[in-house]
This record gives C-alpha cells, sequence and structure tokens, in this order.
C-alpha cells in the first residue's frame, strides 16, 4: 500500500456558457488530461476521484471533478 506524505486536491468545473446554451456541456476533458499529466511529471499519482453534479443558475446542473492527488 502506498504511503503518501503530501496531498493536492483539483477541481475542474465544465464551462458556464455551455451549461447556459445548451442545457450541458460536459467536462472539459482535454484540460482535464492537460493538468493530470502535469502533475504527473512533477510526481504526483491519482489517489481519489469523484463527479459532483450542483445546482447552477437556479435551472441547470452544472459536473465537476474533484481529484485528489498523493506524492
Amino acid at each position: 500500500m502506498n504511503q503518501f506524505t503530501e496531498y493536492k486536491v483539483v477541481h475542474i468545473v465544465e464551462g458556464g456558457c455551455g451549461t447556459l446554451l445548451l442545457g450541458s456541456s460536459g467536462l472539459p476533458l482535454q484540460r482535464l488530461e492537460a493538468e493530470l499529466n502535469q502533475y504527473a511529471q512533477d510526481g504526483w499519482q491519482v489517489v481519489f476521484q469523484v463527479i459532483e453534479k450542483k445546482r447552477y443558475m437556479l435551472f441547470w446542473q452544472r459536473e465537476a471533478v474533484i481529484v485528489t492527488l498523493g506524492r
């Protein structure tokens, strides 16, 4: 089992304009991939991730990914 000495939490949210105009725009996968690759180069590993849905401006829902990294 891995023992990590430090942790980092990354929060990536889907775009607001797409949510307003289209009702849903999806998560920005290219941005998520780029950020995770950058953290991996610095020695971080994904420990846990969760996708949350929150109300956005009363009528819409917006998704976000919360990723916990450790090293």
